[in-house]
C-alpha cells in the first residue's frame, strides 16, 4: 500500500495489526520471524539447538556457511554465541551473530566503494 509517496506493509504481532513504516522495522521484523521459525523446530521454542543453528545456517546463510572450510564451523558459531553455556542459542545471543556478519558486510561493502 502506497500514500503519500510513502510505501506500508502491515504485519502482525500476536492478535494485532501494526502498519510498518521503515526499512529497518522491516528488517527487525525479518530477524524475529526467522529466529522463531527455526527455533520453534524442537524443544524450547524461544532457543536454537545446535541442529536448529545448523539448519538457520545453512537456509538462511549458506553463502557465508560455504565460505568457511572448516567442518566444526556450527559447533564454533554455537560456543561463541552461547555466553550462558545451556547448550543452546537465544534470541539476544543470536542477534550477536547477525550484528557481527552485518558489522563484517559493511566493512566489505566499504573497502570495495575505496577501490
Amino acid at each position: 500500500m502506497s500514500w503519500s509517496g510513502i510505501s506500508y506493509s502491515f504485519h502482525f504481532l500476536g492478535n494485532h495489526c501494526t502498519k510498518m513504516v521503515s526499512q529497518l522495522e522491516i528488517a527487525m521484523d525479518s530477524l524475529i520471524k526467522v529466529f522463531h521459525t527455526y527455533s520453534s523446530k524442537e524443544g524450547d521454542k524461544y532457543k536454537l539447538s545446535k541442529a536448529e543453528m545448523k539448519s538457520l545456517l545453512q537456509g538462511e546463510l549458506s553463502d557465508f556457511l560455504a565460505a568457511s572450510k572448516d567442518p566444526l564451523v556450527v559447533e564454533k558459531i554455537m560456543s561463541d554465541l552461547d555466553e550462558n553455556r545451556d547448550g543452546e542459542v537465544d534470541f539476544q545471543e543470536f542477534v550477536v551473530l547477525v550484528a557481527a556478519l552485518t558489522v563484517a558486510c559493511n566493512d566489505f561493502f566499504v573497502e570495495c566503494m575505496k577501490n
